[in-house]
């Protein structure tokens, strides 16, 4: 029997509640972002369970998010430069200080429940963590208005490894609720070029960590949920509304080569339904283009870009994993930033 937590109905319905918890939390974002200005993002692998709002216990749209498969990123790439020095333009402009979480991400129950993209060895994907961290140094200095810090995810436990200039890591998994002092003290210990800004900033996500790791060994969640079983595969930007547990492979488009990614995402899905992990009928292509200003070509140049994105995805999986395409559910959407709500382009299935 087809499972009611997937397909398209299932998206749209979750997208809308998610649109509506954020903005329900405008006025806390204010507050929050009036407390602590820092911009913060996240360089992430595709995989869905690495929701750091959830995993910091951080209101949603705090936290910019850019995707790819395994998490890594090039500083020379041209879409994802610009989409960079576009935030830390804007980031700067405003007086802002800009924090850059490099992350990885492993399970330490079981390898082959980490990073897929980097074929489960997390030596590799922390030593491309490392050169990413350098290279943003390279280029934007080390003076502190921006700062990348390299950061392990560990998705049994949902905890933060930070790991700091000299080369030693804090396991916040092994953190205990300590006084504002004392986190503060091992943040500066870890990152001892860090502006105090900065610092202060941090320091609620690190708070939030040791306390959500709490809950989730509180709850004693089961490890099979933290087991691959994505059934969608996201295309574009503007999801960070979709992060339930084991739900889709997100794919950003800054990668020059997109194809490769998408196609890797593909073969993980087909993957999922070959081992009987997930229901063939339920499966996804989800693309989406976003925007802020609704009046101008932004929006229309969103819509076509998501356009774009699905022909040029299902035209990858028909020609790389066509065993898949039958299965596939096609939705293409345009998502408003300003509520994080989808509109719907075209739906097929």
């Amino acid at each position: 029997m087809k499972n009611s937590n997937t397909g398209i109905d299932y998206l749209l319905d979750l997208n809308a509640k998610h649109s509506q918890a954020f903005m329900d939390l405008a006025t806390e974002r204010r507050r929050y972002r009036g407390e602590h200005p820092t911009e913060i993002a996240a360089l992430k692998c595709m995989d869905g369970r690495l929701h750091l709002p959830v995993m910091t216990q951080t209101a949603l749209g705090i936290i910019q998010p850019f995707r790819n498969l395994g998490g890594i990123f090039d500083l020379g790439w041209p879409f994802f430069q610009a989409a960079i020095d576009n935030w830390v333009e804007y980031s700067i402009s405003r007086g802002r200080h800009c924090l850059v979480f490099v992350t990885y991400h492993f399970a330490r129950g079981d390898t082959h429940r980490g990073c897929r993209g980097f074929h489960y060895d997390t030596e590799a994907a922390k030593a491309a963590a490392v050169k990413l961290k350098n290279q943003f140094q390279s280029v934007y200095g080390k003076n502190g208005a921006v700062m990348p810090i390299v950061c392990g995810i560990e998705t049994d436990l949902d905890a933060l490894i930070l790991h700091g200039e000299d080369g030693r890591s804090i396991d916040l998994a092994n953190a205990k609720e300590s006084s504002q002092l004392e986190l503060e003290e091992m943040l500066r210990s870890l990152y001892p070029t860090m502006p105090e800004r900065i610092i202060r900033d941090l320091m609620p996500l690190v708070r939030g960590n040791i306390k959500h790791v709490a809950e989730i060994r509180a709850t004693n969640r089961p490890v099979e949920e933290a087991e691959h079983k994505e059934w969608v595969l996201g295309v574009g930007r503007g999801f960070d509304w979709l992060h339930v547990i084991n739900t889709a492979f997100i794919v950003g488009p800054f990668d020059p080569n997109l194809s490769v990614a998408i196609e890797t995402a593909a073969k993980l899905l087909k993957n999922n339904i070959d081992e009987g992990r997930i229901d063939a009928d339920g499966v996804v292509l989800l693309t989406s283009g976003v925007y802020r200003d609704e009046a101008g070509p932004e929006y229309l140049l969103a819509k076509e870009k998501a356009m774009f994105l699905s022909k040029f995805a299902l035209n990858i999986i028909k020609e790389k994993v066509p065993d898949l395409a039958p299965h596939l559910q096609i939705l293409t959407a345009c998502n408003n930033l300003h509520t994080r709500k989808l509109e719907v382009i075209e739906r097929v299935g």
